[in-house]
């Protein structure tokens, strides 16, 4: 089975005392999923690191994608277009740029399942190719 990687779970894995880095290493330890991370996700990933966490762990996390632990998936032409599509019909959401493309690579892919911190767009959202995203891990209300 294949899971999108949205931004939050990757900076909780590379931050040891972030409050969602526990929950996020148990998923990645026990699901031997397919793990998806579209490009400008990898992008603000790394942004976030180097700010908050500095450059050893910035290139620790490129490094892992290296290795092919996780697959870097670029942002075709016609995700683009879909991510317009997305960001004109959910305007008043104000999803952004990088969740509207991960939407839009999920539809492609037909990746139902979403590795997200973020519960607030990825549940709003409507994908084309299912019901909705299922969004994992379990967080504790």
């Amino acid at each position: 089975m294949a899971t999108l990687v949205d931004t939050g779970p990757l900076f909780a894995l590379a931050h040891e005392t972030d409050h969602y880095h526990q929950p996020v290493k148990k998923y990645f330890s026990t699901h031997r999923d397919t793990w998806i991370v579209p490009a400008p996700v990898v992008t603000e990933t790394c942004i976030g690191i180097l700010d908050r966490l500095g450059a050893d762990a910035e290139l620790a996390f490129l490094r892992s994608l290296a290795a092919k632990e996780m697959l870097v998936e670029d942002v075709a032409h016609t995700d683009l277009n879909r991510a317009i599509e997305i960001l004109e019909q959910y305007r008043d959401a104000e999803f952004g740029m990088v969740d509207a493309t991960s939407m839009a690579i999920a539809e492609r892919l037909k990746i139902e399942v979403i590795l997200t911190l973020d519960r607030r767009d990825f549940s709003i959202y409507r994908p084309r190719h299912c019901t909705a995203f299922r969004l994992v891990p379990e967080l504790a209300k």
